[in-house]
């Protein structure tokens, strides 16, 4: 009989392209999982892996396997589903992702309520880029993901994915309060040409999405400074240092010398929990959703939560 755990190293090693980098994923030695498909080679009577330059490549014998692998993982993943829907237990483990400004800002909240319902409940948070998050929720290396996906750039979500809105995120323009515009009680992105601006760092969404916008209103961007954390942003604008966009769930404090002024039209981001649809039945999915929920209940004007997961179309 084969082994699941020798079946899940290869399936790793096949999607990962590496021992190495399947070993990371799996969060055990490279050693570890060369053993693990040393065994299932003895197991098979079959060669599983070449040597190619450097690195390995999978035998056709080998993808064949990691194939049938690759379905009976989603099949083990359904049974322990249904099983835990069966017994109504909120019980194992649960890896959630979120992007830096909702690890922040929704899943402390989120977790320690899980935590005082659930006890039995062994819960995991990594902070991920929305992009990553996305393949890792596809692969099974996470159970739930949070993630953004700003209107006027919208995230693509593969199929096999289930989706709850949590809500609707506004984002400002934060200038220094000397700024001719600083009091007024709302501009169009149009109005700041010319200024410099404060940034993520190159590669991010959230520096990707700023280019974007400022390029859609027809708008060179000027990048004065690159920093991953809005706080950093926003002190930056109250040193004079540029201007700034920030989302509303990414604004903490807000130091002397910064003004708030709403755009027109407004920047909206949608904030999504996302997981596996063959995995909705697990009542510690539903679980985390409604924590979710109950964390974003300060960031969400009435009438724009979800109240149901629904499938998202491919």
């Amino acid at each position: 009989m084969l082994d699941l755990n020798r079946l899940k190293a290869l399936h790793a090693v096949a999607v990962y392209g590496s021992v190495g980098a399947a070993a990371d994923a799996l969060m055990v030695t490279p050693s570890a999982v060369s053993q693990q498909l040393a065994k299932l080679e003895r197991e098979t009577g079959a060669t599983l892996l070449e040597r190619n330059g450097r690195g390995v490549r999978l035998t056709d014998a080998a993808g064949l396997l990691a194939d049938h692998a690759e379905r009976i993982l989603a099949l083990v993943e359904t049974a322990e589903a249904d099983f835990e829907a069966l017994r109504g237990a909120v019980v194992g483990r649960l890896s959630i992702g979120a992007f830096p400004t909702a690890a922040r800002g929704l899943l402390p909240a989120a977790l320690a309520h899980l935590q005082r319902r659930h006890p039995d409940l062994r819960l995991q948070l990594h902070e991920r880029e929305p992009e990553r998050q996305l393949r890792e929720v596809s692969r099974g290396e996470l159970d739930l993901a949070v993630v953004q996906d700003w209107m006027n750039r919208p995230l693509a979500v593969p199929e096999g994915l289930s989706r709850a809105m949590l809500f609707d995120d506004v984002a400002d323009a934060i200038l220094p309060s000397c700024h001719p515009l600083a009091d007024r009680q709302e501009i169009e992105l149009s109005e700041l040409s010319g200024e410099r601006w404060i940034s993520s760092s190159p590669g991010t969404v959230c520096h990707d999405w700023l280019v974007y916008t400022l390029r859609s209103a027809e708008l060179e961007p000027d990048i004065a400074c690159m920093a991953d954390e809005y706080p950093t942003h926003l002190a930056l604008v109250a040193a004079g240092q540029g201007c700034a966009i920030i989302p509303r769930l990414g604004r903490d404090f807000v130091p002397e010398g910064v003004r708030i002024v709403p755009l027109r039209p407004r920047p909206t981001r949608k904030i999504y929990a996302l997981w596996r649809t063959d995995a909705a039945r697990r009542p510690a999915i539903r679980a985390a959703v409604e924590a979710l929920r109950l964390a974003s209940e300060p960031h969400c004007p009435a009438g724009t939560a979800d109240p149901v997961g629904e499938p998202v179309e491919g």
